[in-house]
């Protein structure tokens, strides 16, 4: 294992483990369209369920950073991931399409609850100089686990949908017993006296605000690899298999890079290295506009892949280093909800823009915002610097000299005798 990720506590490496558990069994959100059309339900019925499941990443994030401020990471973690294997149970058997949506939205709600909770649990127990490689594994393991989910779901869904539902709810059951057996709550200091346990602290933090936007952009660009891409391979005539090619390239790429890459790139300060991760990122995405065969889309693909190994964990740490200790919860709760707005945004305003003014339209759009996004982030360097810079450690006080005893004179007659 490179040295980057060698010195991490044991905290962090049993969230590794668990999130590789839990991603393995990602399943039924990649295949719930084929699964609703299975139990005939098309067309509205499905966008009700979808955006129900958007719903809920919205939802999650927000209540997930409260809880874990209130109640405690480790409880609120485990309140999520039973939670989402039960709303998994749910969707599966739901008799018509409002108990489906009802339950979409349990499932994403609880479990993008977990996220600001672990983001937490790995602040409490790593320094600011190690945050960024630490949030690069947790990161790592979702690729890892993302990239066997995909080919293990297509087996799966071949030979029923009930085996998504039960290794997705049973991944989740695994990574709840593995919080429940190898993590314990972290003591967490006082709250000050007359602050609520709401948003307000984030909210009257202003560098916070600035950031959160500038990182809220940068990932809206970064979702349109999810929503826009496909489309893009779909409308040049190409089979769902090279969307299929061009995403496990994608998964190569960071699976092989990301150890190598944040041991090199995490001597380095932060947000520059973010900023030139996000403007390849806006350039990959932006690429896809000129591609047309099986190649072109690769050479995109590793573009935005190489942004996306290089801003690992940058994002999570800088928001993790502002955050106060009594309020890591929501700040990372935040900063996941800026994730679920980014992937919402792009769902909708991405794929309107796509369809209704064109794909030309789109990828000038992610170009701009993209560039721009990582250029006002550029802007806030040394504000950022200031706020994160370690204390330095005390300087310790010189010893005060101890006097040297002066010996007392010894009385005449007590000499001893020579030999």
């Amino acid at each position: 294992m490179p040295s980057s990720f060698s010195n991490l506590p044991s905290v962090v490496w049993t969230l590794f483990a668990g999130t590789v558990i839990n991603r393995l069994g990602f399943l039924v959100t990649p295949f719930l369209v084929f699964f609703l059309a299975s139990r005939g339900v098309t067309g509205a019925g499905t966008s009700y369920v979808l955006a129900a499941l958007g719903a809920g990443n919205l939802i999650g994030p927000a209540v997930g950073g409260v809880l874990a401020d209130r109640i405690g990471r480790r409880p609120t973690m485990l309140i999520g991931l039973v939670g989402s294997a039960v709303a998994q149970g749910a969707l599966f058997v739901a008799p018509g399409v409002w108990t489906m949506a009802a339950a979409a939205l349990l499932i994403s709600a609880a479990g993008m609850a977990v996220s600001p909770a672990s983001y937490a649990l790995m602040t409490d127990a790593v320094d600011a100089e190690h945050r960024q490689r630490a949030y690069a594994l947790f990161g790592w393991g979702v690729n890892i686990g993302t990239a066997v989910a995909g080919v293990l779901g297509g087996f799966l869904a071949a030979q029923g949908y009930w085996l998504l539902f039960a290794v997705d709810a049973g991944s989740m059951l695994l990574f709840a017993g593995v919080v429940a057996v190898r993590l314990a709550e972290p003591a967490r200091g006082p709250r000050p006296a007359g602050e609520g346990l709401g948003y307000g602290v984030v909210l009257r933090d202003r560098l916070a605000l600035l950031l959160l936007p500038l990182f809220g952009a940068q990932l809206f660009v970064y979702s349109l690899t999810e929503v826009a891409l496909p489309l893009a391979i779909r409308d040049h005539g190409h089979s769902p298999a090279v969307y299929g090619t061009v995403a496990a390239l994608n998964a190569i790429l960071v699976v092989a890079l990301q150890p190598f890459t944040t041991a090199r790139l995490a001597r380095l300060p932060q947000i520059p290295v973010h900023v030139a991760g996000s403007a390849l990122i806006a350039l990959g995405v932006a690429l896809t506009g000129i591609a047309d065969g099986v190649l072109g889309f690769a050479v995109s693909v590793a573009v935005w892949s190489l942004g996306e190994v290089v801003v690992a964990g940058i994002g999570a740490a800088v928001v993790a280093n502002l955050a106060p200790a009594h309020a890591r919860g929501r700040y990372q709760g935040a900063f996941s909800w800026t994730w679920g707005v980014a992937r919402f945004g792009a769902l909708t305003l991405g794929v309107s823009v796509y369809t209704g003014i064109g794909p030309a339209a789109l990828w000038w759009t992610a170009l701009v915002v993209g560039l721009a996004a990582a250029a006002g982030t550029l802007a806030l360097t040394s504000r950022v610097t200031a706020r994160t810079r370690p204390e330095p450690a005390p300087v310790p006080a010189a010893p005060t000299p101890t006097p040297t005893p002066t010996p007392a004179a010894t009385p005449v007659g007590e000499l001893t005798p020579a030999a």
